[in-house]
């Protein structure tokens, strides 16, 4: 697929079809740019309008053919709701929609014009994320059946602003959305070929091409480290665990001497429950669970290729869940890296000991601050559903910053309370704490164990269970893995490459 940039009024775009928003209660009376549309159709979108054919609902889509006065063959207009919720995440919706749409009847060139009333640069750069997030394709391995349509040129189209600013953003977009979409395809891959091993490999492919540095820890390294939590998880099954490494260095004295910010992801390639075993319904959506690790490789992906003035690293502790004869067993006690025990109440409750080793390693590394993201708990997904990801840490200012990332990616972040109380739900009566706190406050109590493991480091945790996969697709989105967190990181790097100025990278 060509993507391009142009700077041109909506009537000059020569393409098959032509994408623009509609929103709610708009008319050619009360809007310049629908008088123009309406008076270049003759007449059409007032008719429409008149007759509620053309609302402007959130992804309603209208089709129009040949109209008069326009270079385009087609015009397909996009509901965008109410306009003063509009913002670049509605562009991003508007533009996926338009392109799964046009995908499903074949079209081989289209365009999508960014109004004049939105910021130029980011709403063509939201536009370009749209399109490429809304054509995911998870079928890889279908082979009937298989819609081999796709879209060959893509136009954003803007009549203000600069070409140049305008092309800067559609390569950002570009860059962002097939991180995210490099995350959905690890986690859309079935365990049986996504193994811990072939995880670290496809890291490795990916790091080389992206200049970035890695280091891939196996067993028996960790077993010399003293990373209990984690190779207690990995016992059960067959499938040897690794801790994978990713190194950003940015250009020499760019950065000054700053520490690095630390990416952890959850890489639990399968989760069966181990021998607490979770219900055969569903059990096959488990191969998500390391769709935290899958956005951490993205977003390393993506910041190898943006390259922020500041040095990242990711990592990600890659393991099965497996039930076995030599799998741990509820009761058991394990020694962490960080010397803390822990007595393993629920084997189901396995991502926050592979994530415990990981973050005290993230922060023996250096980091100056940690985030982690995990699909963690299914309290979350019952507080907050698939709307809102939760988030919670240590430090008040980096999880202003986290937020806010968040909201310039498009991606919500709802922060929960963690209170020192809750520590008590973790307490035990043989070792340092419990790996469970009980059914009260599960998404809390899972980010209160992992507090403990990350030396007082400002750290933020981002629990994705409900956000990482997609039930049912939508007009923008196919169902299955969403690839959330990826834009939420990046975003986060360049942020902090903005802000930090202290010498050692904690300002």
């Amino acid at each position: 697929m060509e993507i391009k940039a142009q700077r041109r009024p909506f009537h000059e775009l020569d393409v098959e079809v032509l994408c623009m928003v509609v929103f709610e209660a708009e008319t050619p009376e009360n809007t310049p740019l629908m008088a123009q549309l309406n008076e270049r159709t003759n007449g059409v979108i007032g008719s429409l309008l008149a007759s509620s054919e053309l609302r402007g609902k959130p992804d309603e889509i209208t089709y129009i053919h040949q109209p008069a006065h326009m270079r385009s063959r087609r015009i397909l207009l996009v509901g965008g709701g109410k306009q003063e919720h509009w913002s670049p995440d509605g562009v991003r919706r508007a533009a996926g929609t338009a392109a799964r749409y046009l995908k499903s009847r074949g079209v081989k060139s289209m365009g999508f014009f960014c109004r004049p009333e939105w910021a130029p640069e980011a709403s063509a750069r939201a536009a370009v994320e749209g399109v490429l997030l809304g054509l995911f394709d998870v079928g890889t391995y279908k082979t009937q059946e298989k819609d081999d349509r796709f879209l060959e040129d893509v136009v954003i189209a803007t009549d203000e602003g600069s070409l140049d600013a305008l092309e800067r953003a559609l390569h950002r977009g570009q860059i962002l959305a097939k991180a995210t979409n490099f995350a959905r395809n690890l986690v859309n891959e079935p365990s049986s070929i996504l193994t811990p091993t072939e995880l670290a490999s496809r890291a490795g492919e990916m790091a080389s091409r992206f200049s970035l540095d890695i280091e891939i820890l196996d067993e028996q390294q960790m077993r010399d480290l003293g990373m209990g939590a984690l190779l207690a998880v990995a016992r059960g099954s067959d499938e040897p665990a690794k801790l994978i490494i990713l190194r950003y260095a940015p250009e020499e004295g760019q950065a000054g001497q700053r520490a690095p910010v630390a990416f952890v992801g959850k890489g639990i390639t399968f989760d069966s429950g181990g021998i607490s075993l979770k219900p055969s319904k569903g059990m096959e959506q488990m191969k998500y669970d390391m769709a935290g690790g899958a956005a951490v490789l993205g977003a390393m992906r993506a910041i190898g290729q943006l390259r922020p003035a500041i040095p990242v690293m990711g990592l990600v502790p890659a393991a099965e869940n497996m039930p076995s004869g030599r799998a741990q067993k509820p009761g058991d006690v394990v020694r962490s890296l960080s010397g803390k025990t822990i007595e393993v109440i629920n084997t189901d409750a396995e991502g926050r000991l592979i994530l415990a080793d990981a973050l005290t390693y993230a922060c023996r590394l250096g980091a100056s601050q940690v985030v982690d993201l995990a699909t963690l708990t299914g309290a979350c997904v019952v507080a907050l559903g698939s709307v809102y990801a939760a988030v919670m840490g240590n430090d008040e200012s980096f999880l202003a910053e986290v937020i806010r990332a968040g909201e310039a990616a498009g991606e919500r972040l709802w922060r929960l309370p963690l209170d020192e109380a809750y520590r008590d739900q973790l307490k035990s009566e043989i070792a340092d704490l419990k790996n469970i706190g009980g059914r009260k406050a599960g998404a809390i109590t899972a980010a209160s164990f992992l507090s403990e493991f990350v030396q007082g480091v400002p750290w933020a945790h981002i629990d994705i269970a409900g956000t990482a996969w997609l039930e049912e697709k939508k007009p923008y989105l196919a169902a299955g893995p969403t690839g959330v967190g990826v834009r939420t990181l990046v975003h986060l790097a360049e942020q902090l490459a903005q802000t930090r100025s202290s010498p050692t990278g904690r300002g």
